[in-house]
């Protein structure tokens, strides 16, 4: 009984795993304007891996690629290394965080 419940949370927590990746994409986020040649840095969920993420967001704000509004960092920046990076997209313009599930 003790194995199947170790075996069980083993599955759910690999199930868990997210990976993220910022895209740059055109205004309507659509995804034919998501290029994974292009954007191919994948992070992981780990404390480093979000700052890194957003240390990249940074980046492309700072080049002029990606639209991030004064009154919307704090809340983007909170989403990327506290929250759901996913949800930072909502702030960004020219810009997009996915997730994808990896094992």
């Amino acid at each position: 009984m003790a194995r199947q419940k170790k075996a069980a949370a083993q599955t759910k927590a690999a199930a868990a795993k997210k990976a993220y990746i910022f895209f740059n994409c055109d205004g309507e986020k659509t995804q034919e304007s998501m290029n994974v040649f292009y954007n191919h840095v994948v992070y992981h969920d780990t404390v480093g891996a979000r700052k890194k993420l957003w240390e990249q967001i940074e980046s492309e704000v700072r080049a002029g690629k990606v639209q991030l509004a004064e009154e919307n960092a704090a809340a983007a920046r909170e989403a990327v290394l506290k929250g759901e990076p996913t949800d930072a997209s909502q702030y960004l313009v020219y810009g997009a965080v996915q997730a994808f599930d990896f094992i």
